[in-house]
């Protein structure tokens, strides 16, 4: 079976300052990681996280480890700035979700949560 990749939402926050935009997608997929499994990815600024079983599995544990239910993604965020940034973290609970946060120098921080498609 091939994989099929559905776009589940796109959207971009503006910089005022210079005109620039910081765009994100989030795309469905029906085969991600080494299992084969539904999962979704998140493609930003040429970067793209996949939020697959076993990646998740990972994720999660690190959460328990640490004891916070909203779990930081520093890797794979893009956080040079303080007024300016890409955060992406993974929301545990029922359902498992991808959190994107994402703000500009002129723009208050805009947040998008998206279900996983599966459980861990």
């Amino acid at each position: 079976m091939a994989n099929v990749k559905t776009v589940l939402d796109e959207w971009a926050v503006k910089d005022l300052e210079d005109g620039s935009s910081l765009k994100i997608a989030v795309v469905g997929c029906t085969e991600l990681g080494n299992e084969s499994r539904p999962g979704i990815q998140v493609i930003y600024m040429g970067q793209i996280i996949n939020y697959e079983p076993l990646f998740v599995e990972r994720l999660a544990y690190q959460a328990h480890k640490a004891g916070v239910d909203e779990y930081l993604l520093e890797s794979y965020s893009w956080m040079v700035h303080e007024d300016q940034y890409i955060k992406n973290s993974l929301v545990l609970g029922f359902p498992l979700k991808a959190r994107v946060e994402v703000k500009t120098r002129s723009s208050k921080p805009v947040i998008k949560e998206y279900d996983l498609p599966f459980e861990v």
